[in-house]
């Protein structure tokens, strides 16, 4: 290892809390948790909850992926997942982040906590290999730009696994320090541990709704700073590598409270235009096409902006050939659009989709 290749020692948690509650930090904390619970609040008014799950969990996979330049549209994912056709490596990738994302929100929902075991079931999900934790030396962390070495991950197993088990010791229980600023120390060690070979950033943005969600600021996985972190990309690992070398951690704290409280007033502005989209839609069919007007049908619509008869048959239980009428009388009078995938017939709630794409 050459000579100049930046070093630092990676502590164990906890932080000094005097090193992270400062009264800048303490302030946006506390911006950001009331932000979040109007995000939460506005999520609950939701009657089906999957409607808000399935579009954020979907566009939080595109864009976490992003981050690693593996880039895809909206359109191929939705195709993708309505036809079960993968057509590129990138669809690929980002439907198995989207796997590990609700396979991570089951283990919460049901246990309370993460194992070790579940941690490496999330990465081994989004890679698709069993390979885990790094077991060989020279993982070195370098700017995409110039090559420059910027950081030297832990190389030994044993000290990679002993501050995992460490992490996550204090992910899942109660900490002294404020919520959301152990959020920003969390997603900064795990980070700085970088311990699997591939997967690392995506795991680590996994892990931030899990946490959110396990100490209840949602109920369910609607927020994700992916979009945000696109937006400030720059400054991301300009202050990961800041506190890794000299242990200030103020500036990252805020950096990450920042983009909690932005993000869930995205969030919100996002819901609510769903809501008045989907009472918009239920009035237009009741008017317009009222004998398959089905609070169920209308849902589904938004659970799945890209439908099609199969899904209609298991969402309300009727016959393919009443399915397909109901699908082709709500394209008639402007609520669907349909479109020839092979030899499938794909219907898209194009308004809906719309609004996913908005930042």
């Amino acid at each position: 290892m050459r000579q100049n290749t930046p070093q630092f020692i990676l502590n164990k948690l906890p932080v000094s809390i005097d090193k992270v509650e400062t009264i800048a930090t303490l302030k946006a904390s506390a911006k950001a948790m009331r932000a979040l619970g109007e995000l939460k609040g506005v999520a609950q008014s939701i009657p089906n909850q999957s409607m808000l799950v399935n579009a954020a969990v979907l566009q939080e996979s595109k864009d976490s992926s992003e981050i690693e330049n593996i880039i895809t549209t909206q359109d191929e994912l939705y195709k993708a997942l309505s036809t079960n056709k993968i057509v590129n490596s990138a669809v690929k990738e980002v439907v198995n982040y989207r796997k590990a994302i609700f396979f991570g929100f089951d283990l919460i929902k049901e246990k309370g906590f993460i194992r070790f075991s579940d941690l490496n079931d999330i990465q081994s999900i989004i890679v698709e290999n069993n390979a885990g934790v790094r077991s060989t030396p020279g993982t070195v962390l370098k700017n995409d730009k110039t090559g420059e070495v910027v950081y030297v991950p832990p190389q030994s197993k044993d000290e990679i696994l002993e501050l995992l088990t460490n992490f996550l010791d204090h992910f899942n229980t109660e900490s002294d320090v404020q919520p959301l600023i152990n959020l920003a120390v969390l997603h900064f060690q795990f980070e700085s541990i970088h311990p699997y070979y591939d997967g690392n950033g995506r795991t680590g943005r996994i892990l931030n709704i899990l946490f959110l969600i396990l100490n209840d600021f949602l109920d369910i996985p609607i927020l994700y700073l992916s979009s945000y972190i696109i937006d400030h990309k720059p400054d991301y690992y300009r202050l990961l590598n800041q506190v890794n070398r000299t242990g200030e951690w103020e500036e990252w704290i805020l950096y990450i409270l920042k983009a909690v409280e932005e993000t869930s007033n995205n969030t919100v502005k996002k819901i609510n235009s769903i809501k008045k989209l989907l009472g918009d839609t239920i009035e237009m069919v009741k008017e317009k096409a009222p004998k398959v007007y089905r609070k169920e049908l209308i849902e589904l619509l938004f659970e799945q902006p890209y439908s099609k008869i199969d899904y209609v048959i298991e969402k309300i239980g009727v016959e393919r050939k009443a399915a397909s009428r109901y699908l082709k009388e709500l394209e008639s009078i402007g609520v669907l659009k349909s479109i020839q995938m092979g030899r499938q017939v794909i219907y898209v709630n194009e308004d809906l989709i719309e609004i996913l794409r908005r930042d």
